[in-house]
């Protein structure tokens, strides 16, 4: 599914039967029906009249047609309800109780990862928590464009922010486009493919050729602070086995120097 395809299905009237969802994951997921059935180890058949409402599946065969279509816990719900059934996926605020445990261990990671950058975001990339150490990387980028909500995204690819500072912008813009589209194709998200369209707008060049040659690990960000270039590699978190919607949409973001000036700057400007 290319993002233009995603966009149409994203502006589709939403399906009303839980076989028009199943059969629309599906096809996102190029399964034809015999693999889906296999996979989840009933009859075509059975999977067909599903798809039709001819017949109507049980809660767990909802959901283990979900889990095999890999379907996120927020559109699980939404196949629960289309299905007659109540959501079975909590959604809660950082904030909640519940999520005490999850919250200290996002804060541990952060804080644990300083001198070097760290941060957290939502499934549309905005900020959610962040280390001291962020902040000093945005030094002198306009106060409007650090509200609320900060997307991490449009500061990486705005010419009045990051992207008039980054060294690399050709090949790291297109790293994040093509980690967005991916998401967009795993998600159907409309609220992504309209990111990922508004992205794709601002003036980023294109790659000019092949990667240089020490770009042959991992494609670093390359950031002009001051009189120097930092080089970082970068590394995504996120949490196993969520069943709470927050939990399962949040990714952690740590950046490590990829050379020893980043690594001596980045300690320097560490708080005391």
């Amino acid at each position: 599914m290319n993002a233009q395809s995603a966009t149409a299905r994203a502006d589709r009237p939403q399906p009303a039967h839980v076989g028009d969802h199943l059969r629309e994951w599906r096809q996102r997921r190029h399964l034809s029906q015999l693999d889906l059935a296999g996979d989840a180890e009933i009859s075509a058949r059975h999977l067909s009249f599903v798809e039709t409402g001819r017949a109507a599946p049980s809660r767990d065969m909802v959901l283990k047609l979900a889990e095999r279509l890999n379907v996120p816990l927020r559109e699980r719900n939404v196949l629960l309800v289309a299905a007659g059934f109540a959501p079975a996926f909590p959604q809660r605020s950082l904030d909640d109780p519940a999520l005490k445990s999850a919250r200290q261990a996002i804060d541990l990671v952060l804080k644990a990862h300083e001198p070097n950058p760290a941060l957290a975001y939502d499934r549309h990339w905005n900020l959610v928590s962040a280390n001291r150490m962020v902040m000093p990387l945005l030094e002198g980028i306009p106060t409007r464009l650090l509200g609320q909500p900060f997307n991490i995204l449009r500061l990486a690819f705005h010419p009045e922010a990051l992207a008039g500072r980054i060294v690399n912008l050709a090949e790291w813009a297109g790293h994040l486009l093509e980690r967005l589209h991916r998401q967009c194709e795993v998600t159907a998200d409309p609220e992504l493919i309209r990111l990922y369209h508004e992205l794709k707008a601002y003036p980023i060049p294109a790659r000019s050729g092949p990667l240089p040659a020490d770009n042959n690990v991992a494609i670093p960000f390359k950031l002009r602070l001051g009189g120097d270039v930092l080089s970082f590699m970068s590394t995504t978190m996120i949490f196993g086995t969520p069943v709470d919607i927050t939990l399962s949409e949040l990714a952690l973001e740590t950046f490590f120097p990829a050379d020893d000036l980043t690594a001596e700057r980045m300690r320097a400007m560490a708080p005391r």
